[in-house]
């Protein structure tokens, strides 16, 4: 079976965890518990008539005072980039980490997983921002942990990402 290691990326308290609990175990919990370090989870999806193991690294949140350790990122496949709609401050520091992943790792399938969409009403981040980053080649999903919303979408698509850029190497031609 093809394993792939994906990393979960973003500031402090944007959703990484209750994401990846989402997702594995179908759960949410409003208590909040702070990563420290890195916290490893693992799920089974079928991409294309295959299965994958994900194996999820939920990354510590990054602040002024925690900085990312680059060799938590080494063998990624893929990795989410988690902003917090209701705190646009956020979305900068996933562009911020996204640099860091690609100076560690070079180019990976990303997506851009804007949380907290049952908080509309709170939102900071802007429509005609998300359509701008869009059209520059962001793919940009907006979920809830809270409520499921779009969460097994992104894992299928990112897993779908990595799956069709593995293949695409793999069918080039022999020199």
């Amino acid at each position: 079976m093809i394993q792939k290691k994906i990393c979960m990326l973003g500031a402090f308290a944007v959703g990484k965890t209750s994401l990846v609990r989402r997702f594995v175990d179908g759960l949410f919990s409003d208590r909040y518990l702070t990563t420290i370090g890195v916290k490893i989870d693992q799920k089974r999806v079928s991409v294309e008539g295959g299965d994958v193991n994900l194996i999820l690294w939920d990354l510590h949140g990054e602040d002024e005072f925690q900085k990312l350790r680059l060799s938590y990122l080494r063998g990624s496949s893929g990795c989410f980039l988690v902003a917090d709609g209701t705190r646009k401050n956020t979305l900068e520091a996933a562009f911020e980490l996204k640099s860091s992943l690609d100076s560690a790792v070079g180019p990976v399938p990303c997506l851009l997983l804007l949380n907290k969409s049952d908080l509309g009403d709170q939102w900071e981040v802007d429509p005609g921002d998300l359509e701008n980053l869009r059209a520059s080649g962001w793919k940009i999903i907006t979920t809830s942990a809270k409520t499921g919303s779009n969460v097994e979408d992104a894992f299928q698509l990112l897993a779908q990402e990595i799956l069709g850029g593995r293949r695409e190497a793999d069918s080039g031609s022999a020199p």
